[in-house]
């Protein structure tokens, strides 16, 4: 049975996760990828395509990616190359203190370049990325013409 975790599965978005696949076959070749909808309904996307280890395991942050929104030993690679899915979108996060980004990590079978129905999901897990720590009080600041926002820790 294929599985997909990321360890720790809720964090800030600042601290780096660990993504693990295990339950492949010695060196099947899968896709992951990382999506996460934003707060104005845009959806951004980042995949890549790895070969399984001997032990059928996939480790972003020890196997080379072979390709896809980049190539090469990246860590978080999935989390950092998000693209928008419609030209010149960024990814902003406005309510930072009430709610986290869910990023949906995927495991696909084999090459996936545009995700479709005839693509068999192996496995499937959610990460959430919090921009505030518990306890973090969020200040607004408005002084003559600056705007800003003062962060105190509990």
């Amino acid at each position: 049975m294929v599985e997909v975790t990321v360890t720790p599965q809720s964090s800030l978005a600042d601290r780096p996760v660990q993504v693990q696949v295990r339950g492949l076959s010695p060196s099947q070749l899968v896709t992951l990828r990382a999506s996460l909808t934003d707060e104005q309904g845009e959806c951004f996307q980042a995949r890549a395509f790895f070969h399984a280890d001997r032990e059928g395991e996939v480790d972003p942050g020890r196997h080379a990616a072979l390709g896809g929104s980049y190539a090469g030993v990246w860590p978080m690679g999935l989390f950092w190359f998000l693209q928008p899915d419609t030209l010149f979108r960024r990814l902003v996060k406005r309510d930072v203190a009430g709610s986290p980004f869910l990023v949906r990590l995927e495991v696909f079978d084999g090459l996936c370049l545009v995700t479709g129905p005839q693509d068999q999901l192996l496995a499937s897990c959610e990460a959430e990325r919090w921009y505030v720590g518990p306890g973090v009080q969020r200040v607004p600041i408005r002084e003559g013409r600056v705007r800003g926002a003062l962060f105190l820790p509990p």
